[in-house]
């Protein structure tokens, strides 16, 4: 009896008329090539089996509808579709506390400012309707789903269902609410007898179904224009208004992003199109100081001083092979260097130090508001259920959770202790791997400089400064992206190894070690250039040597930041096109492939030559599904970008212009990728952007303090200020143009030495290298001179000042941006105001409703019995009894 009804379950069709749209999908592994093959092997019962028909049939019970398809590309899957009638929406969006809109919303001011405030929004509507429209702002009548509903919202209620806007039961539910809502009894219906056996991820976990996701609203491609025949569905409307190319400049559809894909995706688009926006004034700001170096290259005394001195010999690079070379082949990498160590490089550290603390702030702002227009304010994260992974391992142990009251399996302090270690060895391990791989490219570079600088190509001869750091950046770029990938599996395996309790504990911890990982993995080498990078090479005659055989590599004579510049261009720029390819480039091959095995039908289906006579499932099933870690992966893209633009901008200062430009095109590869090329993936709720607004905020902190040490010790600011205001001819002068305070600078910046002191037999008895050293005929020969110690002691200076006064300027805007709008503040409270007002009226009206008639009739009751009419903050509030079935039923409007 039971293998027969199990039977029956699985193979059965329902008499129901078949809809076209169900809430959610569940696809099933059938393991037959036909009817028949699946009748036999239901002769013994598998677990799976059985877990399946008890899921199904509780579902029934609590009132959903299921209808049961086999896929046309796959004999091996089977599709449930899950329906959810109304009855049984209304009974779980009370349980939820959903809230949905009772009445429009209304705004009063005072009669004087409403009088004067009149006129001027009359002349500013005036002068607006002179301006050119904004061509950003989408067109409201070619979306009219965007239409605002402008009503307040409060928990939903059956018992008071006649109070909310209720137009068309279909669409008053919208679809991802709707998805939640399924999801939500999918999450809570037991397979098996016990008090953990319940939820379709445990299902999922043990292979009972194979997926379970919310279809796609239809096609998302149309033969007839949008404008002139509508939208098909959302999804449609989405591709035509977000995903596509031809519309990269327009606002992005928050509202629809949000009814579709849910808050917690909606809230990630809204991050990243407000990161977008502010980023066009740092890359304005960027340019605009790239600018200023590049019109004052040629004009530069430090420049003009290197290119025109024919007669200072410089000591040989390397001591065998090398020999000695003017100061002025370095001419071409001098002036490189001025395009972005020049006057403006502090204004602009101090203004993206600036920036990023406004930026996070005005987040904070954003974020209220669409917190308040999405009903997000008072909603809190529902009790997560515990991961079956965390339920197997320690079933043992129990204790009584202090929210629901309930045993449930507990991890001891001691076990949790021990992992935690373990998970943070194998952390610090990895990072002493990133630290092998750094030391591994300086090694490269120094056995590079060598053979580039003794190179028989007269043009690498001359460039060995170019040649040596482009490539050992090529090769620092190749080992980034390989150990990525190492990366992410070891983080995986660290995060399991933990066994995080919920799902969000989960994915935090993931996010965490994969932040770490790759943060530093991908600025190490940079901190190395920026920070160590020929500060230890000693000087000419007792030069450090590494392993005794390779000499450390030297500054360029204007200066180290020109090699961090180019670490950082070449690394950001193709890291942003290798992401944007793996992202839209990796999905359109899957699918391409899935739909090329459907056509020839490898997976034992029917060969199905039109794409359009599948059904909407079978079109799901063959996308690829959004990936297990969620918006983990995109969130840290952004992150380590936003990483980038702020840490080590005083050295790159067209990094933002960089990262505005992927942005650009980051926005519409995600939208095309979750439109078109991804399974739809399960709406959920969110009121931030959880952990990654803490990382946001510690790298704004780090980033003064990089750029602060950045401007103090890998520029030649200081030394040129010092120079400058002590030591340049300017001494004592009164102000004077900066670039004829620093003649001379050059010559002072170099230190000499006595080539004949190791026995060479160079024809040049001295030449000049980068220090501040005494000269070999002194009393104390090539010891620090007192330039040197007054150079240390500005770099120093500058470093706590900076820092101070830049952590002061951001705590003063903190302090003086408040989190939450004023207005947005009234509007709250008046919502509040409304709700208490709405539940008195409720209580006095239901109470005054069977007494005798009071006033006159009432129009709007037309033939009705009435029964009380008043006067009050709703307008006219009637209350009928009409000859129906429902006995009495009162209705409140705002004007009769």
């Amino acid at each position: 009896e039971d293998v027969k009804d199990s039977y029956v379950e699985e193979t059965e069709v329902s008499t129901r008329e078949t809809r076209a749209d169900p809430t959610f999908l569940l696809q099933k592994p059938v393991s037959r090539a036909n009817l028949g093959t699946r009748a036999d092997s239901l002769q013994k019962s598998s677990p799976q089996v059985e877990k399946r028909c008890t899921f199904e049939k509780n579902l029934r019970a609590e009132g959903l509808m299921l209808e049961k398809e086999p896929s046309l590309t796959n004999n091996d899957i089977m599709f449930v579709k899950v329906h959810a009638t109304w009855d049984t929406l209304c009974k779980y969006a009370e349980q939820m506390n959903i809230r949905m809109p009772f009445r429009k919303k209304c705004y009063f001011t005072d009669w004087k400012s409403k009088t004067l405030g009149s006129r001027f929004h009359l002349r500013c509507q005036q002068i607006k309707s002179w301006l050119p429209r904004n061509p950003m702002k989408l067109d409201k009548e070619a979306l009219p789903d965007l239409e605002e509903t402008d009503c307040y919202t409060a928990p939903f209620s059956r018992a008071r269902m006649h109070h909310f806007t209720i137009n068309n039961r279909e669409t008053f539910f919208s679809n991802s609410t709707r998805s939640r809502i399924v999801h939500h009894v999918l999450q809570r219906t037991k397979y098996e007898d016990g008090k953990s056996k319940m939820g379709i991820n445990r299902l999922l976990g043990n292979n009972t179904y194979e997926a379970a996701f919310p279809p796609h609203e239809g096609g998302y491609k149309s033969r007839h224009p949008i404008k002139t025949h509508g939208a098909q569905n959302h999804r449609h409307l989405l591709y035509e208004r977000w995903a596509r190319w031809g519309i990269w400049y327009k606002y992005q559809p928050l509202d629809l992003i949000r009814r579709y894909f849910g808050e917690k995706i909606g809230l990630y688009f809204a991050w990243l199109g407000w990161y977008t926006g502010m980023l066009i004034p740092a890359a304005l700001v960027g340019v605009f100081v790239f600018l200023y170096g590049l019109f004052t290259m040629d004009s530069s005394q430090v420049s003009k001083e290197i290119c025109e001195d024919n007669t200072t010999i410089m000591c040989p690079m390397c001591e065998e092979t090398c020999k000695p070379w003017t100061l002025s082949d370095s001419c071409v990498f001098a002036k490189v260097t001025r395009l972005f160590d020049n006057g403006g490089t502090v204004f602009f550290a101090i203004f993206m130090a600036i920036w990023a603390t406004v930026f996070l702030e005005f987040w904070k702002r954003r974020r209220a508001e669409l917190t308040y227009d999405w009903d997000l304010i008072d909603w809190e994260e529902e009790e997560e259920e515990l991961r079956p992974q965390f339920e197997a391992k320690y079933s043992r142990v129990e204790r009584v959770n202090p929210i629901s009251g309930k045993p449930e399996p507990f991890q001891p302090f001691s076990d949790k202790l021990s992992r935690l270690m373990v998970s943070v060895s194998g952390i610090f391990f990895m990072i002493s791997l990133v630290l092998t791989a750094v030391f591994a490219v300086v090694v490269f570079r120094l056995i590079a400089m060598e053979k580039f600088a003794s190179f028989n190509w007269d043009f690498i001869q001359k460039n060995w400064q170019f040649a040596t750091s482009g490539t050992g950046v090529c090769i620092n770029f190749m080992i980034i992206m390989s150990l990525n990938v190492v990366y992410e599996k070891v983080a995986y395996l660290l995060t399991n190894l933990e066994h995080p309790r919920t799902e969000s504990e989960w994915e935090n911890s993931f996010a965490l070690k994969m932040f770490l990982f790759q943060f530093v993995n991908l600025n190490s080498s940079t901190f190395y250039i920026a920070f160590f990078l020929g500060r230890f090479a000693g000087r000419p005659g007792s030069y450090n040597k590494l392993f005794n055989r390779w000499r450390l590599e030297e500054c360029h004579p204007s200066g180290c930041l020109i090699d961090l510049c180019l670490q950082m261009g070449v690394i950001m720029f193709f890291k942003q096109i290798w992401n944007n390819f793996m992202e839209l480039g990796y999905p359109l091959l899957q699918n391409w492939w899935s739909r090329r095995k459907m056509k020839k039908g490898g997976s034992g289906g029917q060969n199905v030559e039109n794409k359009t006579q599948l059904p909407q499932w079978d079109k799901d099933w063959n996308l690829q599904p959004m990936n297990a870690h969620g918006l983990v992966d995109e969130y840290l893209e952004m992150v380590l970008q936003f990483g980038f633009t702020t840490i080590f901008v005083a050295a790159f200062p067209l990094a933002p212009l960089l990262a505005l430009l992927n942005n650009i095109i980051e926005i519409r590869l995600d939208a095309y990728k979750f439109v078109t090329q991804w399974r739809r993936p399960m709406p959920a709720r969110a009121t931030d952007i959880g952990i990654w607004h803490g990382i946001l905020e510690g790298i704004g902190v780090l980033a003064v303090i990089t750029n602060a040490f950045v401007i103090a010790i890998t520029s030649d600011y200081i030394p040129r200020f010092v120079y400058a205001f002590k030591y340049g001819p300017c001494v004592d002068k009164g102000p004077h143009h900066a670039d004829e305070c620093l003649q001379g600078y050059m010559n002072s910046s170099l230190s000499v030495f006595d080539m004949w002191e190791l026995k060479n037999s160079s024809q040049f008895r001295y030449c000049r290298y980068r220090d501040y050293r005494a000269p070999p005929w002194s009393l104390a020969p090539y010891e620090f001179t007192l330039q040197f110690w007054h150079v240390l002691a500005a770099r120093l200076a500058f470093i706590i000042v900076f820092e101070h006064l830049v952590f002061g300027i951001k705590s003063f805007i903190a302090y003086l941006i408040p989190d939450i709008p004023k207005d947005l503040c009234d509007r709250m409270r008046r919502e509040k105001y409304l709700m208490q007002e709405m539940m008195f009226l409720l209580t006095q009206t239901e109470d005054v409703c069977s007494s005798p008639p009071q006033t006159p009739r009432c129009d709007w009751c037309h033939e009705a019995e009435q029964i009380f009419c008043e006067d009050n903050l709703w307008g006219l509030w009637c209350c009928c009894r009409k000859p129906s079935s429902d006995g009495y039923q009162r209705t409140v409007e705002s004007k009769h």
